[in-house]
């Protein structure tokens, strides 16, 4: 039961965060919102306030900003279809910012409050790395001749490289030194490991924040690299449902608050950048159409172009209900 309840506040925070980001440009260029809902289905809860109903709906998968002429012609000029495509643009953008903002200010929470992981190491007794010579407080400066800057980058590097010799370049009391680590294959998983563990260190707010964008931009390139093998096909395998995502959920509360909301920060990265990608029902679909208005100076037919994102949508539920079967064999089978 746990699981389930941590698991719908993390759900709700990254759809509020992102249908947040919707509203509130929305309202900045005075588009008028006729609903803002959390979930999909029949209404549980709702709330109207002046012109805009509050829900809470039935199915927690998901969320959405209902603005005047969306998708359809009308005359009010408070209408989004009726905005410049400039205002448009932001409103679409504005949710996928959100969710990257989300994830900077939960990673500088951690940092703030729990400590950022850092590249000053502690070893692990009679492992690879002390039998190499690294010895505690070594902090590792680059990896075969490529800077680090951060301790995920560390781990991603070298758990790429199981079995193989690296060269780390430490510095230990302000030397440089280069030392060659046999790396070993941990059986579990297959990654490349070398026995360190990162020194956690609480620091300053605004270090902390500096650390929360830093990573934010770190997941972001490793999540960009990712999707072609995704567009492709090649990555159907790595995508992870609801059903997944609350097995994550449940995994990382066993070990404390902090690494559910790293991990929460890490969907909602995750989150932000595919909704950017050109596919109907998305928001990078549609700031491809506002692109294509703008470049030829008039707009797409609303109508069409609401038919292209519901089959769109359709299309992604059925991806959806795929994923959840595969997430329930893998999980309960």
């Amino acid at each position: 039961m746990n699981t389930i309840a941590i698991s719908i506040i993390v759900f709700g925070a990254l759809v509020f965060f992102h249908e947040l980001g919707h509203f509130l440009v929305a309202k900045l260029c005075d588009i008028k919102v006729n609903e803002f809902s959390l979930g999909f289905g029949p209404i549980l809860v709702s709330l109207k306030k002046g012109e805009t109903l509050y829900s809470i709906r039935t199915l927690p998968l998901g969320g959405y900003v209902k603005m005047e002429g969306e998708d359809e012609k009308t005359g009010d000029p408070r209408a989004f279809s009726n905005k410049p495509v400039g205002a448009r643009m932001a409103v679409v953008i504005a949710g996928p910012i959100m969710n990257l903002l989300m994830a900077v200010i939960l990673i500088s929470l951690i940092g703030f409050f729990g400590g950022v992981a850092t590249t000053k190491v502690t070893v692990i007794p009679n492992s690879p790395a002390e039998l190499a010579g690294i010895k505690d407080g070594d902090i590792i400066a680059a990896i075969d001749d490529k800077k680090i800057s951060s301790w995920d980058e560390t781990v991603s590097i070298i758990s790429q490289k199981p079995n193989q010799v690296i060269e780390l370049e430490i510095l230990r009391n302000g030397e440089k030194k280069e030392i060659l680590v046999k790396t070993e294959r941990e059986p579990e998983t297959g990654r490349g490991v070398i026995g360190i563990k990162s020194m956690v260190i609480r620091y300053s707010l605004l270090y902390s924040v500096r650390a929360g964008v830093q990573r934010t931009f770190w997941a972001s390139g490793m999540i960009l690299s990712s999707i072609p093998r995704l567009l492709t096909g090649r990555g159907l395998s790595d995508l992870v449902g609801p059903l997944g995502i609350a097995h994550m959920v449940g995994e990382a509360a066993r070990f404390g608050i902090f690494n559910v909301l790293y991990l929460t920060a890490f969907i909602s990265i995750n989150l932000g950048l595919l909704n950017l990608l050109p596919v109907p029902a998305l928001d990078g679909s549609r700031l491809v159409f506002l692109l294509v208005e703008f470049l030829r100076g008039k707009p797409i037919d609303p109508e069409k172009e609401g038919m292209i994102h519901f089959l769109g949508f359709a299309l992604l539920m059925l991806l959806m209900v795929f994923v959840l079967y595969r997430d329930f064999m893998r999980l309960y089978m």
